[in-house]
């Protein structure tokens, strides 16, 4: 068995884990996101986002889903790669797959204590920010690193 296998878990387990912390009274907190090419902007996203709790769980795009947002030529990496890197870090507790275009569902059925993105986005826009207040939960944002993309990366190599 893979070290970090016993991270990346179903919806449902994920879900067991969670109501197990927070029934402890940890914090948990959630992001999301395609995670293509794991770079500096992601490792700076995620630490940041770990300090808002005592738990982070992802919430990665599937593979269709990426080809969804980001075009025919996207993901770079497949779904079980970008889960098993994300597994890999030491401040990530659980990861796991999502199919529908944008994480609303999930976070209704997880319910995370702090929701969190990137400061790109405005509170307001961000989805399920409105189901985990409601849940009396909150929704941070955190600066990114400037220059650090999957996008840019991708162009920076075909150059």
């Amino acid at each position: 068995m893979k070290q970090t296998s016993h991270k990346i878990v179903s919806q449902q387990e994920l879900q067991k884990r969670i109501k197990s912390w927070q029934s402890k009274g940890q914090k948990v907190v959630f992001s999301n996101g395609c995670f293509d090419i794991l770079h500096l902007g992601h490792i700076d996203y995620l630490e940041k986002a770990r300090a808002f709790g005592d738990k982070l769980v992802i919430g990665l795009n599937s593979d269709d889903s990426v080809r969804v947002l980001k075009g025919s030529s996207r993901p770079v990496n497949l779904q079980e790669a970008r889960a098993r890197m994300l597994a890999a870090l030491s401040f990530v507790d659980g990861v796991t797959v999502f199919e529908e275009e944008t994480p609303q569902e999930l976070i209704e059925y997880l319910l995370p204590n702090v929701l969190v993105k990137g400061s790109d986005y405005n509170i307001e826009n961000i989805v399920g920010a409105k189901s985990v207040i409601a849940n009396g939960g909150s929704v941070e944002t955190i600066d990114l690193v400037n220059g650090y993309s999957t996008t840019n990366i991708i162009e920076k190599i075909k150059k």
